[in-house]
């Protein structure tokens, strides 16, 4: 007997997916493209970072003298010896910096709120006045501080009719009647020349600010203190936290503030380390004195970061 095909039953019948296509490997040459692509900034960073790096980190640990030359013989006391006898320039790096930053902070933030949230149409204008310093050269600005805090000047002549310089010489930030050549002055001039560092980035952050969450707020009655405290400074804070490290990071290190607006008792590390690599010759020392201070930077700004509950700035 001749076996008969069993009909199918009516209906629609069951679609049979295609099979996938096999999966195909990518090129090694594609693999390594990305990589390709990294690789001049790598170069950079190592020629121009870690070799330097490298090479002062052998110069602290070397002795000797310019005419004897200098060998490598691991002096690890050179570290101590250097932060033992600088260790006051290191506080007042330290206290000149993070005092400039707070002053930045409490003068950028309402400038930085003005431009991203309430200038309209005059947001570029006010923008490009930020950034007109960095079109000057950092000692011609420093210099031109120089000029305006003069002890002849209108400045300090004000300050003298309002007997606010009285007040500043008992807290000792100045000295007499006048204001260069003390920690005002350095002060001042650390302010003005980073306060850009300070207003960009807190520019940035306010800006992506939705607008609704604001109108959001004053749905739910909130008063404009409150919905600065709740909403605005909460979510401008990486602005906060990049500002600062932008300002205070540049600012621990700056040299030229207080040689041209102080005197000798308010030198900075920066200046003890450019004096030592320039000027005395002692290049071991200048090392090390620079690789404690990015250490004690490097520390500061890790604890600060971890604190203000920012670690993907990082």
């Amino acid at each position: 007997m001749t076996a008969t095909a069993t009909p199918a039953p009516p209906g629609p019948q069951p679609r049979t997916e295609p099979a996938a296509p096999p999966l195909r490997k990518t090129p090694a040459r594609k693999r390594l493209i990305p990589y390709w692509l990294l690789l001049p900034g790598i170069l950079w960073l190592v020629v121009f970072f870690a070799a330097p790096l490298v090479y002062q980190a052998s110069t602290s640990l070397q002795t000797g003298s310019l005419e004897d030359g200098f060998k490598v013989t691991w002096h690890l006391a050179t570290y101590w010896d250097a932060l033992a006898e600088y260790w006051p320039q290191f506080v007042r790096s330290v206290a000149y910096a993070a005092v400039a930053t707070v002053l930045c902070l409490l003068l950028g933030y309402p400038l930085a709120y003005l431009i991203a949230l309430k200038a309209g149409r005059w947001r570029n204008v006010l923008m490009i006045l930020v950034i007109a310093p960095f079109f000057t050269s950092f000692l011609i600005r420093t210099l031109a501080w120089k000029t305006i805090l003069a002890d002849g000047g209108p400045v300090v002549g004000a300050l003298n009719a309002l007997h606010v310089l009285d007040v500043t010489s008992a807290l000792g930030i100045t000295e007499g009647h006048r204001v260069l050549a003390t920690p005002l002055a350095v002060v001042c001039g650390l302010t003005y020349n980073f306060l850009p560092f300070m207003v960009l980035p807190l520019y940035t952050s306010l800006e992506r600010i939705d607008p609704r969450l604001h109108e959001a707020a004053g749905d739910l009655y909130a008063r404009p203190v409150t919905t600065f405290r709740r909403v605005t400074f909460p979510l401008s804070m990486p602005g906060v936290v990049a500002g600062t490290l932008l300002t205070f990071i540049p600012a621990a290190g700056d040299y030229i503030n207080a040689e041209l607006l102080g005197s000798t008792d308010q030198k900075m590390i920066g200046n003890v380390i450019q004096s030592q690599f320039l000027r005395v010759l002692d290049y071991p020392t200048a090392a090390a004195l620079s690789f404690i201070l990015m250490a004690a930077i490097l520390a500061m700004v890790t604890l600060y970061i971890r604190k203000s509950g920012t670690e993907d700035l990082v």
